[in-house]
């Protein structure tokens, strides 16, 4: 089985507004809808787990009932951060999931994620065990302490951008969750580096530029733009 696991626990206070991010509307739609249905759409995804702010399970319910998206078998209550909100999902996952089964960790506000970057965290994980989604950074990165100056440069082959979604074997991504917890690490905002704290080494997938996560205002902006141009394009090629 190949289990989505969409994360949608967060506040959205970056962007300053009343209604939590995943649940803006883009076209007449939530934004997390447009990322509930890349999963809906994909053959090799099974079903879908969503660890969603607590107060907006039953509107997110009604939202995928609407929609069709039939493949959505969880909503559970999200955490305090990433990492107990992954947590939360992964062990409502016993049960469900078998051990070698993969889980596809993803943002609800990355709506933008494609069929062929699902596929291929899928097809990574399968070969090495887990497979993020990441790109090779291009901009010129600086070390700094202050965030108001810096004056060491850290090479752009050394580093990659990773983003979700990331797909890990169930038996060893619960370990990973249960075993940080009782070593006290709380507050890992991502899974990846939960992993890499428990001494996993990770695998690289398919990644994209269009592929953004939505935190700001502005972000939203891009995602209309983006989304525009997909549009356009599903409509030329019928």
């Amino acid at each position: 089985m190949n289990m989505a696991l969409i994360l949608a626990g967060g506040s959205g206070t970056r962007t300053e507004q009343d209604v939590p991010k995943q649940f803006f509307n883009v076209y007449e739609k939530p934004i997390i809808l447009y990322t509930l249905e890349a999963f809906q759409r994909h053959p090799d995804v099974d079903g879908i787990t969503v660890s969603c702010l607590d107060g907006w399970q039953e509107i997110l319910r009604a939202y995928a009932r609407d929609a069709g998206i039939t493949k959505l078998q969880k909503i559970v209550r999200g955490g305090e951060n990433g990492q107990a909100s992954a947590r939360n999902a992964l062990r409502e996952l016993r049960g469900i999931c078998n051990e070698d089964d993969i889980v596809i960790i993803h943002d609800a506000i990355r709506p933008m994620v494609s069929a062929d970057i699902i596929s291929d965290c899928i097809v990574k994980c399968r070969q090495y065990g887990s497979g993020l989604s990441a790109m090779r950074c291009q901009e010129t990165i600086i070390r700094t302490d202050d965030g108001i100056k810096g004056n060491k440069g850290i090479s752009r082959s050394d580093i990659m951008r990773v983003q979700t979604p990331q797909a890990y074997l169930y038996k060893r991504v619960m370990e990973a969750h249960e075993e940080a917890l009782k070593k006290g690490i709380t507050d890992a905002v991502y899974t990846n580096t939960l992993m890499i704290d428990m001494g996993e080494t990770l695998y690289f997938a398919k990644g994209s530029a269009k592929n953004i996560k939505i935190t700001t205002m502005e972000d939203v902006e891009i995602f209309k733009a983006l989304y525009k141009v997909q549009r356009e394009d599903w409509v030329k090629s019928k």
